[in-house]
């Protein structure tokens, strides 16, 4: 559940809806008015907290939200959500609740749309939205060219389906030098949506670009888009700032002197104390997501204007910080990564994406939204 800043928050990802939107206009300004917005609030909205973002994309603008799982498209229609979603991992266990909840699926296989169509003729439906993935590269999920036919052939006898729209993933649009891969991607996505259409006698809406795609080939974008990490602040060109969206915080729980080179710090006794020295704890750790290779001075965090290091092995539940020479008491506020660090920063230091540092924080971290 999320609520509104407190001052005297203990441990809390902040999340800036002002940040949020100025991503959503920059995107927006990549495409024709014409042009529909997917945004993906799977995994918890990247874990930012999945109710409250979705409320600020409808609230912007956004045609579409798109979730991984069932589960997570019903939590958002019990909360009042009532833009179009698209489920992209759909199974086959929850298709009776997909309709339950109006969800929208992702069908990747002719198996999944048989099973499908069934459901829907039991609940009487017809003409249900549903999205056809196709695979042009990925390898992950959807039909092939091949399989164009028969999928063609089924949809026509098949009342209960109509597709909605149809698309796909590529695979390095961030990487330039997949450049031809990437458009190789896209034109094989075009030959495919046009023997569908051409089968089917109509022409569903179509989309390939993600975050990437959007940044850079806007030319292909098509009916729709579909903005992931783009939205929370992350973008692939070189020289382009977007607002980071999430601030992960907390504060000193207690600091302490020492003095004594013959002392450790922590777990494994890795941390070394050396004359003079100042640490603080902070009560967070790997089980919020502070990854262990963080420690040890790895990474440093943001302390009163002032870049603190690790010391240490990360705990479960704490780490510890050298904060030695800097202005520091117990209550105040140290930022794990938001504006500085940035969530780039940490993941160049653990070799990862970002993707992974925001998903990491988990929901015993308290959301808070910061409107100003």
């Amino acid at each position: 559940m999320m609520h509104e800043f407190r001052d005297d928050d203990f441990s809390r990802l902040e999340l800036s809806f002002p940040a949020a939107e100025r991503n959503y206009r920059y995107f927006r300004s990549l495409l024709e008015p014409s042009t529909r917005m997917l945004v993906l609030v799977k995994a918890n909205a990247y874990g930012l907290g999945a109710v409250e973002f979705s409320s600020m994309m409808q609230r912007l603008g956004a045609n579409y939200l798109a979730v991984a799982h069932p589960v997570e498209g019903i939590e958002l229609r019990s909360h009042g959500i009532s833009l179009p979603i698209i489920v992209l991992t759909s199974g086959t266990d929850y298709f009776s609740e997909i309709i339950e909840y109006h969800l929208e699926p992702s069908l990747p296989n002719l198996s999944s749309i048989e099973v499908f169509s069934k459901a829907l003729r039991a609940a009487g439906k017809k003409d249900w939205p549903v999205h056809i993935k196709f695979d042009t590269g990925m390898h992950r999920l959807g039909f092939t060219e091949d399989e164009i036919a028969p999928l063609s052939e089924y949809l026509g006898k098949c009342p209960e389906i109509k597709v909605k729209s149809c698309f796909s993933h590529l695979a390095a649009s961030e990487d330039s030098s997949q450049d031809e891969f990437t458009l190789s991607q896209i034109d094989l996505f075009t030959s495919m949506y046009g023997q569908l259409c051409s089968a089917i006698g109509y022409k569903p809406l179509r989309h390939i670009l993600n975050s990437a795609g959007i940044e850079r080939f806007p030319r292909f974008q098509f009916d729709m888009v579909r903005l992931g990490i783009g939205i929370y602040g992350i973008s692939s060109l070189p020289g382009v700032k977007l607002s980071p969206v999430a601030s992960l915080k907390c504060k000193i729980i207690q600091i302490k002197k020492l003095d004594n080179p013959s002392e450790t710090i922590g777990y494994g006794r890795l941390g070394k104390v050396y004359p003079g020295m100042t640490i603080a704890t902070i009560p967070v750790g790997y089980a919020d997501g502070i990854d262990r290779h963080l420690g040890r001075g790895k990474a440093s965090f943001l302390l009163n204007g002032h870049r603190v290091p690790t010391v240490g092995n990360i705990c479960m539940d704490m780490c510890m910080l050298d904060v030695t020479g800097v202005n520091a008491a117990v209550g105040d506020t140290v930022t794990i990564f938001g504006d500085e660090p940035s969530i780039e920063e940490l993941a160049d230091i653990l070799g990862t994406i970002p993707y992974e540092i925001l998903t990491s924080v988990p929901r015993r971290i308290e959301r808070i939204i910061v409107r100003r």
